[in-house]
């Protein structure tokens, strides 16, 4: 199923209907609790496995009949959170683009990519400026996404482009692992995620680039991963993190990074926020390997969500599967 969606704070409009920004300044707290406190609980309804319905108050969720008419939200052993408020509710949009992250648990984990991009198709400039290609809805998201998260991943690219912090700065939620995948080991120890100590953060780069008895840089643990094959370090990154109790991994940039978990089939979801802006040439966003003919082109199951001037879309990825004609895009 496809949808459209406003997401200023978060009205839901039907395919194909106008869209129409709602005031930031309505933001539903309410909504974004509900969010956290549904991703606090996964965990424990996965494990009993059982189906609950809840309700939500001054207290947070509290669990109701499965029959109430009262109920908020609901857990469906197997699926996840379910919404059950109408799609006419402010909350409703929230919800949808942020419950599916918040289902996710250790037996059920989930890796999500983000990029933010141009109208045709850029993260930035030749010359690596990026700040700021989408606006401040976009920005907000990605701190609710990081505080979603048990660990954020981004490349070396991004962290030399921008020196960001990846840290939640305007929500509530803790701050996630830090994971810096730099295979080639390319970054100077400078950089604010290696010494601000703001979040735990681990610098991962190929094995053979770690000097005997080498532990860190700056603040950050060093983790050695395969030197050969990209898509096996990535591999071995997320296994660490899954051993570390990190069920919700946020792939946040760059292009490369994004690109190089999609090419390896190792994200659940792809989240792409367009902004209204034209570049013209510059550094792309999902970089493939090009097809002859669309129909061997990878098609999307897509929700869309409208983020003050950005529009994000946000796809749902099913795992490819050997000798099925999408694989040819990858």
């Amino acid at each position: 199923m496809s949808s459209v969606y406003i997401i200023h704070e978060l009205m839901s409009v039907e395919p194909g209907a106008a869209l129409a920004a709602v005031d930031s300044d309505v933001l539903s707290e309410s909504a974004w609790r509900m969010v956290q406190e549904a991703a606090r609980l996964a965990a424990e309804l996965d494990a009993s496995g059982r189906s609950a319905a809840f309700v939500h108050g001054a207290e947070g969720l509290a669990p109701v009949p499965s029959t109430s008419s009262d109920a908020v939200l609901a857990w469906v052993p197997g699926t996840g959170w379910i919404s059950r408020v109408d799609r006419t509710d402010s909350r409703f949009a929230l919800l949808d683009l942020y419950l599916p992250v918040c289902s996710a648990t250790p037996t059920r984990p989930i890796v999500v990519g983000h990029l933010g991009q141009s109208l045709d198709g850029f993260i930035a400039t030749h010359s690596g400026d990026s700040q700021f290609v989408t606006g401040s809805a976009n920005f907000l998201h990605l701190h609710r996404m990081r505080a979603l998260c048990d660990a954020i991943v981004v490349g070396a690219g991004t962290v030399a482009a921008d020196d960001p912090q990846l840290t939640t700065r305007q929500v509530t939620g803790t701050n996630p692992l830090r994971v810096i995948f730099d295979p080639m080991r390319r970054l100077a120890p400078t950089y604010k995620v290696f010494t601000d100590s703001a979040a735990e953060t681990w610098y991962v780069c190929a094995g053979s680039r770690v000097e005997p008895e080498e532990t860190h840089i700056g603040d950050a643990l060093i983790v050695g991963v395969d030197d050969e094959d990209t898509a096996r370090a990535m591999e071995q990154l997320l296994n660490l993190l899954r051993a570390r109790g990190c069920s919700r991994v946020f792939v946040e940039g760059g292009g490369v990074t994004v690109s190089s978990f999609l090419v390896a089939n190792l994200l659940d979801r792809l989240q792409i926020a367009v902004a209204p802006l034209l570049i013209g040439d510059g550094r792309p966003a999902i970089r493939l390997a090009p097809q002859d003919r669309l129909s061997d082109c990878r098609r999307l199951e897509w929700k869309v969500f409208r983020m003050g001037d950005d529009v994000l879309f946000d796809c749902a990825l099913l795992p490819i599967v050997e000798g099925d004609a999408r694989s040819a895009t990858l």
